[in-house]
């Protein structure tokens, strides 16, 4: 059933490749990134679409999302440079980490990055000093407890340190722009962005009483690509997410901006990889151990703990049977699927391709340099 989320004409172009070419390797499907752009701009006609470059950095999928009009959300230098280098003017890109060196926000500001996220005291200072006059963006904590993909903890902090930091940036010469959230990469439960645009409101409201008018709301990402598990049409969420922002804010609706990413590539890629063993650790055991060419250190690293199961597909047919996954490498991490049980025909064998459907996001720009030797995951734009 996954297989056929592909068209017939996208599948040969996949095929060909895996006749020909040494696997592990991606491939991603342009068109399919363009039509979800389309996609997202038609459900959000009011937003400002920033991709978020981390999730796929090829410069193909750079490429055509500048020629559809979006802005970028980047995580570093580096990733700026690589958006500049393609004729993005810096007007259209922000600077969304939060955590970054006072000389990459000198560097960004030189360049002329003029948006920025931060959500401390010590970055606010660094901001002031380095990128005076900036637009910024506060980012408040949220648990994320339902994303398959948490974010919590590690960005963003308690709305009562967003007021402090807004004052501070504020007496230090930086404009006050928005209050920023990400409700968890690869949030199915659309609730999530309720509770989070309220607490927005709540920020937006107190800082109005200490005379502050912040203008935008930047809703970070979190949009989900069907996995294992199917999600609602992006349409729905949007229907949902501009009834809570209605809802909350009512007539004085702010700025609103969106940083997809996986939601926007993740369906787009499919990885090919080649079954190198198939073993049994005892002569009754009931599990096959199914090594492929690819693992968490060459791209499949989000099915850490599991968290994101994704579509495996094969040519076989037949009986099928309850495989453990794991990657080629040295090492006992190395273990995609043990708990979750995936099931794959009785009769595949070494040498068979497998194919990791909706592998277009966080697969590439995961993959180690040199981790046992093996180069990084290779990429095929069609």
């Amino acid at each position: 059933m996954y297989r056929d989320y592909y068209s017939d004409e996208e599948w040969g172009k996949i095929q060909q490749l895996a006749q020909t070419e040494e696997t592990p390797f991606l491939v991603v499907l342009l068109d399919m990134i363009k039509t979800k752009f389309d996609e997202f701009r038609d459900s959000f006609p009011y937003a400002k679409i920033y991709y978020a470059v981390k999730a796929n950095p090829g410069v193909e999928v750079l490429s055509l999302l500048r020629d559809l009009g979006s802005n970028f959300d980047i995580a570093s230098v580096y990733e700026l440079d690589k958006v500049l280098a393609l004729g993005v003017s810096p007007e259209r890109i922000s600077f969304g980490n939060t955590i970054k060196k006072a000389r990459h926000v000198r560097e960004a500001y030189e360049k002329g990055v003029r948006l920025f996220v931060t959500d401390s005291e010590a970055d606010v200072k660094i901001l002031a000093k380095e990128a005076p006059g900036s637009k910024i963006f506060f980012r408040v904590l949220m648990e994320a407890l339902t994303a398959d993909w948490p974010l919590s903890r590690k960005f963003g902090c308690q709305p009562r340190m967003v007021t402090e930091l807004v004052s501070q940036a504020a007496d230090a010469g930086l404009e006050p722009f928005g209050i920023s959230f990400h409700v968890g990469s690869q949030q199915r439960e659309i609730s999530a962005w309720d509770a989070a645009i309220a607490k927005a409101n709540y920020l937006f409201e107190w800082m109005e009483e200490e005379h502050i008018h912040l203008k935008a709301m930047n809703m970070g990402g979190g949009f989900p690509a069907d996995y294992l598990s199917k999600t609602n049409p992006l349409s729905v969420y949007a229907e949902e997410i501009t009834r809570y922002i209605g809802l909350h804010f009512g007539d004085d609706t702010p700025e609103i901006y969106l940083e997809p990413g996986r939601g926007l590539v993740g369906e787009a890629g499919v990885l090919v990889s080649e079954v190198v063993l198939i073993s049994k650790k005892s002569k009754t055991d009931l599990k096959r151990w199914v090594y492929t060419d690819v693992g968490k250190f060459s791209g499949l690293i989000e099915t850490m703990d599991e968290s994101i199961k994704y579509p495996v597909y094969t040519e076989k047919n037949g009986e099928t049977g309850d495989v453990i996954l794991a990657g080629p490498t040295c090492d006992s991490q190395d273990i995609m699927y043990e708990d979750f049980k995936y099931q794959l025909p009785m009769g595949l064998e070494i040498g068979d391709k497998v194919y990791w459907l909706s592998t277009g996001a966080y697969t590439t720009s995961y993959s180690s340099v040199e981790f046992n030797g093996f180069p990084p995951l290779k990429t095929y734009f069609v």
